[in-house]
């Protein structure tokens, strides 16, 4: 396939052409040429659009597909199409299905699902069985047989003894665990963030601090492992870590050994920016949803806003995209999570968290954005979340395979309705900014036109 872009402003900072507006002529899935007006055949199709612009293509961090095993949710065909819809050419998706990704026939299944879909789907996969906390999986084989990263997905892992054995484990073949913060034990039964909110709407609080006392413990097992490892190869371990993990302004920053997923407080955001000013390798993501919403908005008590982590308070909310701002969060997802009307349409403190997000992640960030400029909002969703998952990173440049995202930042559509078979979303129906055009990959266009 022949694809002429057309007059688009390319953002990409590790591009000689970024800044710049040009035409990107795409051929057999790799940008061929890059310039000014190229001349066109009559066999080559042209994307055209206002307030063109483009980047390489997107990638979603944490996407829930419920498949297998809740299929009525969400597919990996529908959890495809509409990640591509928002602007996503790559997703890694969670362990949590029936069953659970903890072995190496239920990765192929998806891994053979995925293939010929619009994106491109990376699996993480459970670090115990069932992603019960209590049995490890055989980690090496899911790592061999593709498993970008480990992680019990929603479920918090609990027990430290298991979490610094999983560190430890991990680190000889530079694997990557991915841990979401809560102690589950301070939050059982809560329903939002506790604060004002919380108390005059009656509802059970789930403390900040359940969070961060996570975060705090996390660091400090990756801090032990670390010193452990230099112990073993007869360094100090201040002298290792500053040899292997430098800080993250250097310019090839080694892939983190822990993640942090949907981070949501401002003391989780202090203990991360401390933990890498120290050169701890650690990176984090935050959820689109929590950059729009803070704790204010359940007065209505809508299902649709309840998710985990719940929003926080209007101080973590502009903290978060302080965190973005200086580096410390790395990545923004949409923490995708499809739930039928079922499991909605009930009192809210029966009803199930999670909201679907795929095709909204850049709305969201676009529309609330607080001073976040757009080439660093572009690297939370392109350079950054492939170094994280150790996939290749390229640049838009001639001869460089065609993996991109064509969007208009102001551009202002409807979101009237989805390409996810669920539909609990609390933006269905709103007009939104920040539209994408559509995704090259494959060497295919997939536009939203």
């Amino acid at each position: 396939m022949q694809l002429l872009i057309r007059s688009a402003r390319i953002v990409d900072a590790a591009s000689s052409f970024d800044g710049q507006v040009c035409d990107i002529l795409v051929e057999n899935g790799l940008i061929r040429q890059i310039g000014a007006q190229l001349p066109v055949d009559t066999n080559v199709r042209v994307v055209e659009a206002d307030n063109l612009h483009v980047s390489l293509g997107w990638v979603d961090m944490r996407v829930l597909t419920q498949d297998p095993g809740y299929e009525h949710k969400e597919d990996l065909t529908s959890v495809c199409r509409a990640a591509a819809a928002g602007g996503f050419t790559d997703i890694a998706v969670l362990p949590n299905t029936q069953p659970v990704v903890d072995a190496k026939g239920t990765l192929a299944y998806i891994q053979r699902m995925a293939e010929g879909q619009p994106v491109r789907v990376h699996v993480i996969a459970a670090v115990t069985k069932k992603a019960a906390g209590e049995d490890f999986t055989e980690m090496l084989d899911l790592h061999h047989a593709g498993a970008v990263a480990f992680s019990d997905g929603n479920h918090p892992l609990q027990n430290p003894d298991l979490l610094l054995k999983t560190l430890q484990y991990l680190e000889p073949i530079n694997g990557l665990f991915m841990n979401r913060p809560e102690e589950m034990l301070l939050t059982r039964f809560g329903q939002m963030h506790e604060g004002v909110q919380s108390t005059l709407l009656g509802l059970k609080g789930m403390p900040a601090l359940a969070e961060e006392l996570m975060i705090e413990r996390d660091l400090r097992l990756l801090e032990y492992v670390l010193g452990h490892g230099a112990e073993e190869i007869g360094h100090g371990a201040e002298e290792n870590e500053s040899e292997l993990y430098p800080l993250p302004s250097a310019p090839c920053p080694i892939p983190p050994a822990l993640h942090f997923s949907t981070i949501s407080t401002a003391r989780s955001v202090e203990l991360i920016r401390q933990a890498k000013a120290q050169g701890s390798p650690v990176s984090c993501d935050v959820a689109a949803h929590q950059l729009v919403f803070d704790d204010s908005a359940l007065s209505g008590f809508d299902t649709n806003l309840k998710v985990n982590p719940p929003f926080r308070s209007v101080a973590d909310v502009r903290a978060l995209w302080d965190g973005l701002k200086d580096g410390t969060i790395d990545a923004i997802v949409s923490d995708h999570t499809p739930h039928d009307p079922e499991c909605k349409n009930l009192e809210f403190d029966q009803a199930d968290f999670g909201i679907i997000g795929l095709e909204t992640v850049f709305s969201n960030a676009v529309m609330h954005n607080q001073d976040l400029p757009l080439a660093q909002l572009i690297e939370k969703l392109t350079t950054r979340p492939r170094q994280i998952l150790r996939l290749p990173v390229t640049t838009i440049a001639e001869g460089q395979p065609a993996t991109l995202t064509l969007f208009d930042p102001a551009g202002i559509w409807t979101y009237s309705r989805t390409l996810s078979k669920s539909k609990n979303s609390p933006f269905l129906g709103q007009t939104l900014t920040g539209r994408v055009i559509g995704t090259v990959h494959r060497g295919q266009f997939t536009t939203t036109l």
